[in-house]
């Protein structure tokens, strides 16, 4: 396996401490993830911003780490045995840090496999789902004046804040205790404002989701992770 400072990017993203987990990201939902995971589990590491202008996720240097040409990836100098791991997908990215350290998924199997199960949940349905309200409200998409798409993308994330409603009464969590199912779900929650979508999904009217989102903000870890990479003003 390629070592950090023998792999492609550092030639355009170099590392300055080739011993430590390099996180290529940009603070998108998706890009958030990894930070406040690596945050949370206080794992040393060096960000660098990778901007999704396709000068730099479509340059040669980082399509050599994620051939899908996305936000995040990651090298991990000390993967499994040892050896150098270079991974991409921000949930599959969530399982290794969870499983590599022992923390925030659970301590039994079964609370392993309910994390990854709401991880997946996100992965599949909230992120897409929230991901096209986003484009059809606040992008390119709000230009089209069939209101059947948009309508369609309301309607689901209605329908999976529902779910998460839910899940969320009685507890603080998503599975109970804080795990990599938050990590993943909430910044997708937190997206809605960004979109300007919560009046459309009624966001009120979700009041457990509305107080797990205040939980989530509040921690520490969250709140540094949100901030990286830095985005120069």
């Amino acid at each position: 396996m390629t070592t950090v400072t023998d792999h492609p990017i550092n030639s355009r993203w170099a590392a300055n401490d080739p011993s430590v987990l390099q996180l290529y990201a940009f603070p998108t939902p998706n890009g958030v993830k990894v930070s406040i995971m690596l945050e949370e589990i206080g794992l040393p590491y060096e960000a660098h911003l990778v901007t999704l202008s396709d000068a730099d996720v479509k340059s040669p240097e980082f399509l050599a780490l994620n051939p899908n040409n996305k936000i995040p990836a990651i090298i991990d100098p000390d993967g499994p045995d040892g050896q150098p791991l270079s991974l991409f997908e921000s949930g599959a990215i969530l399982i290794y840090l969870a499983e590599k350290t022992g923390k925030l998924i659970g301590s039994t199997p079964a609370e392993k496999y309910e994390a990854i199960q709401w991880v997946m949940f996100q992965m599949a349905g909230v992120g897409p789902m929230f991901g096209q309200l986003g484009f059809f409200t606040k992008f390119a998409g709000a230009e089209i004046e069939d209101p059947r798409p948009r309508e369609r993308y309301q309607n689901e994330a209605k329908r999976l804040l529902s779910v998460l409603e839910k899940q969320l009464e009685g507890r603080d969590w998503i599975t109970g205790t804080y795990s990599i199912a938050d990590i993943a779900t909430a910044p997708w929650l937190r997206a809605l404002d960004y979109y300007g979508a919560k009046d459309a999904v009624g966001w009120g009217g979700y009041p457990s989701v509305n107080a797990y989102l205040e939980r989530f903000l509040a921690r520490p870890a969250v709140q540094g992770g949100l901030k990286t990479p830095a985005v120069p003003a």
